[in-house]
């Protein structure tokens, strides 16, 4: 082993392995003060603050082989006792003279693979990770052996540069879809259609797709998934951000984090008692809601518009098979892509009542199935117990119920018989005015008072 040195030798560092990956790795023996990536080479040079530091690592490394996705590396002492700036520009210049260099010459156009992909990614999403850089152009995605990979043109070289140099190494979402950005050797990007798999923000008159020819399953749905976003200002980044912290990066058993559908259909509803607004007060426990519709011809079923896949595939989980109004309800994914506005189409998008514009990791961590209790918020201060059972006494018999003070504000439990009597108590009066307040009704899930 050569002699003890701050600086670290990393061999055998894939194109797929990101200077996030490296420090992942050394983080837990010290600060990192230095840190050059010779892709070129595969290798890495890695400065710790002090030899004690290295030495710590190389040690624990000399007996636990390192792995970083897949493949293992390999460390050693480097011949540099010191990272200086002439060695981190030296070693630029190496790697560039390398005719095997992964990366082509500064472009406009940027070559961007995705890495640990838990959620899915759109032109659109990706737009609102690169669009803080500089104006993104066109759009192209694709899936390659690699994984999912896309092409972004800016107008300009410079925010290219400033792009790959800022979101190099780091997530989109918490935890997971890593961006690894090369620059592409491209001139132009040719765009032929705006939908979420490509799009050219210079010419938003592009066909969605080819005419005769259906969307792929899914996509649909994405796309006015995020049309929905743009004008609600659903945040896909912050809400997969709330996902992360309300979940810890695990979600709950039954949910994938997979699906982009997000237009939910409800039937055998009971079309005598529901509607629109009864619908939201139930469906907006799981997500944003932008739009509801009923079905004039099928008036016991509706399409519900969620703000994204994930909230609609809570949705589906936690309300399939529930009891409402006496009858059990059937939900599952529309194969609409989204709900077209219109006369017979009730708007919730810019609602103040869409319970996830605020709070949304809380919201998140609140999300099961209907239980018998309902916990009720934002009440007057001089609530009493009797007033609380008065306003939801009629949907059911009520088992038990207590006020309560937390954080200065009045809050109220209400435990129902069954399930179908808090639901219906729930859809029946969320939202509903008491005393100069708006009632927030959502379940509980306490077993009792």
């Amino acid at each position: 082993m050569a002699e003890p040195s701050k600086v670290i030798h990393v061999r055998n560092v894939g194109h797929e392995i990101s200077e996030n990956d490296l420090l992942q790795l050394f983080q837990p023996f010290g600060v990192i003060t230095k840190l050059v990536m010779l892709r070129a080479k595969n290798q890495a040079l890695l400065q710790m603050q002090d030899i004690p530091s290295a030495v710590n690592a190389l040690q624990f490394y000399a007996n636990v082989q390192p792995s970083i996705r897949g493949r293992n590396v390999y460390v050693q002492f480097s011949s540099h006792q010191e990272l200086t700036t002439m060695d981190q520009n030296q070693a630029r210049e190496d790697e560039s003279a390398v005719g095997n260099s992964l990366d082509a010459q500064p472009n406009r156009i940027l070559l961007v693979t995705v890495h640990h992909m838990l959620y899915p990614i759109t032109a659109d999403v990706l737009h609102q990770v690169f669009s803080p850089h500089g104006f993104v152009e066109k759009i192209v995605t694709f899936q390659k052996s690699a994984g999912f990979q896309a092409l972004i043109q800016y107008q300009s070289r410079q925010s290219a540069v400033t792009a790959r140099s800022t979101l190099q190494g780091r997530n989109i979402y918490d935890g997971c879809c890593q961006l690894d950005i090369q620059f592409s050797n491209l001139d132009e990007l040719q765009v032929n259609y705006n939908n979420d798999r490509s799009r050219d923000f210079t010419n938003p008159n592009l066909p969605t797709e080819q005419k005769g020819r259906s969307s792929q399953p899914g996509y649909g749905d994405a796309a006015g998934m995020y049309s929905g976003a743009r004008a609600g200002g659903f945040s896909q980044m912050a809400n997969a951000a709330a996902i992360a912290a309300a979940f810890g990066g695990g979600l709950p058993p039954g949910i994938t984090g997979t699906n982009e559908r997000c237009t939910v259909l409800v039937a055998n509803l009971n079309p005598d008692r529901i509607d629109e607004d009864k619908l939201f007060n139930l469906f907006s426990i799981y997500g944003n809601i932008v739009r509801i519709k009923l079905l004039r011809n099928k008036p016991d079923h509706a399409l519900i518009q969620m703000g994204d896949g994930f909230q609609a595939e809570l949705a589906v989980h936690f309300l399939k098979g529930a009891m409402l109004f006496g009858k059990r309800l059937e939900v599952n994914y529309s194969k609409h892509a989204n709900i077209t506005q219109g006369a017979d189409t009730h708007e919730y998008v810019n609602s103040n009542l869409n319970r996830f514009n605020r709070n949304a990791a809380k919201n998140y961590r609140y999300c099961c199935s209907p239980t018998k209790m309902v916990h009720l918020s934002t009440l007057p201060q001089d609530i009493t117990e009797e007033e609380v059972v008065s306003l939801l006494e009629e949907h059911g018999t009520i088992v038990n119920s207590k006020v309560f003070e937390m954080n200065g504000k009045k809050q109220a439990l209400v435990q129902f018989e069954t399930e179908e009597q808090a639901t219906e108590a729930l859809v029946c009066k969320h939202a509903s005015p008491l005393s100069g307040s708006v009632v927030r009704i959502s379940f509980s899930q306490l077993q009792n008072i």
